[in-house]
């Protein structure tokens, strides 16, 4: 239960930490939310432009993690052709 309630309050940002360098943020902003980069990088970073709190409803979770997904089966198949 305590694992749970400090995962929640962790950042969508910190949650990725290991592949944020690896990852074009601004494709997967506009390629699976059609939206901005910036606007990608508000909800990681869980505070907007006016600086008000913001998050990923769960529809974008579901969507974020089916774009992690994808990309990385796209990676595993261009792995697997080398």
């Amino acid at each position: 239960m305590e694992i749970q309630a400090k995962r929640k309050e962790e950042s969508m940002k910190s949650i990725l930490y290991d592949i944020i360098v690896d990852v074009s943020w601004a494709q997967i902003s506009q390629k699976y939310f059609g939206k901005s980069r910036s606007w990608l990088s508000q909800k990681m970073t869980g505070i907007n432009g006016n600086g008000v709190a913001t998050e990923f409803t769960p529809e974008e979770k579901e969507t974020l993690r089916g774009a992690l997904c994808d990309l990385a089966e796209r990676i595993r198949t261009c792995a697997a052709q080398i």
